[in-house]
């Protein structure tokens, strides 16, 4: 775990090296950094708003748990995370953080397990069972009574998992936590847990990599990322009962809540009986209060007004890359938020 940490810490720190590099050579480049999971969106919205509106936005896709640490250290605009702060997180910035809703995705089990292709059922209770090492080969009876008529191979299992600080962890472990008592003791949920078993890989691209490379892996990546890259992902257990195969459907079912007025909602494991599982938001968080770090007032509405962009215009990108767009209720929460963020003690917006 500290060759882990240590890793981690260097690659915060080298972006953090590039953020300010970027941000002395660019003033009226905005500056973002964390989520992968909402990378494939936010590339498409970013570009298309740089030719529409002439501003930049340079974001490293450096997990979660980077974004929120940049935040913290003054070193971006925004930070890009697919968690809500906890308490922890909101200790060390000291000063009130707002949490905009972006878009909802769904988190996918991918593996490489010959001769199956999409589609494999897998139950909460059995997908913790596997991660807490307790289900070790793929023709478990507990996998096959689930999967009649599939030819499971006598193979192990090799479990991989984000080895940085991910929210598609959160997400993850926060599923695993509600479907499995065993998991929620043992481990529970948080961007970054003690694994009991298995390999890391950084970002969506690592765990890609391993399961790829290793017959018999398992690992969880976001559903767009899956979908481009060609892997073959499970179809999810829900509370319903029933096996629910990752879509822009069944996670647009998924994320029709009502959003509290801070937009801090968990929608894992959904009373929608039609609803895929393992969905999450994914926000956007930016200081409260916009005069910090020497941050001027026309910089602040640029951010302002870019990520008003993306909660209107920029919706229309969600659904070619299976993000679920926000309701017309979420869109008001959204708004809302946007509307208290201050310069000087004054709105912005």
């Amino acid at each position: 775990m500290k060759v882990v940490k240590s890793l981690q810490l260097a690659v915060v720190a080298i972006a953090s090296i590039c953020l300010s590099q970027s941000a002395s050579a660019q003033d009226n480049t905005l500056l973002g950094a964390g989520s992968t999971f909402v990378y494939p969106l936010f590339s498409k919205i970013f570009a298309e708003y740089d030719a529409a509106k002439h501003v930049k936005v340079n974001y490293q896709a450096i997990g979660s748990g980077g974004g929120i640490l940049q935040l913290t250290n003054k070193t971006v605009d925004f930070g890009g995370s697919d968690a809500p702060l906890n308490d922890e997180q909101d200790k060390k910035i000291g000063v009130p953080v707002l949490h905009i809703p972006m878009a909802s995705g769904a988190v996918v089990v991918s593996y490489n397990v010959p001769g199956v292709a999409t589609g494999l059922k897998l139950s909460g209770k059995d997908l913790a069972d596997i991660y807490l090492g307790k289900i070790t080969n793929w023709n478990s009876p507990l996998i096959a009574d689930a999967n009649p008529g599939v030819k499971l191979p006598d193979l192990g299992i090799v479990v991989v998992h984000r080895s940085d600080g991910s929210g598609t962890s959160f997400i993850f472990t926060d599923f695993l936590t509600k479907v499995n008592e065993d998991w929620a003791k043992k481990v529970g949920k948080a961007s970054a847990v003690n694994w009991p078993a298995g390999l890391g890989g950084k970002g969506n691209a690592g765990v890609e990599g391993l399961v790829k490379q290793t017959p018999g892996a398992i690992g969880y990546v976001e559903l767009a990322y899956a979908i481009q890259n060609h892997m073959p992902y499970a179809s999810v257990q829900n509370k319903s009962g029933k096996y629910i195969t990752p879509t822009l459907e069944t996670t647009t079912l998924s994320s029709n809540v009502t959003l509290p007025a801070d937009s801090k909602v968990s929608l894992t494991n959904t009373d929608n009986p039609k609803g895929y599982p393992i969905t999450s938001f994914t926000w956007a968080l930016i200081y409260k209060e916009q005069n910090y770090g020497g941050r001027s007032a026309e910089r602040a509405k640029q951010l302002l007004e870019l990520l008003w962009y993306n909660i209107h215009d920029g919706q229309k990108d969600c659904a070619p890359l299976n993000y679920a767009p926000l309701s017309k209720s979420a869109v008001k929460v959204a708004e809302k938020i946007l509307k208290s963020a201050t310069y000087n003690g004054k709105a912005i917006l």
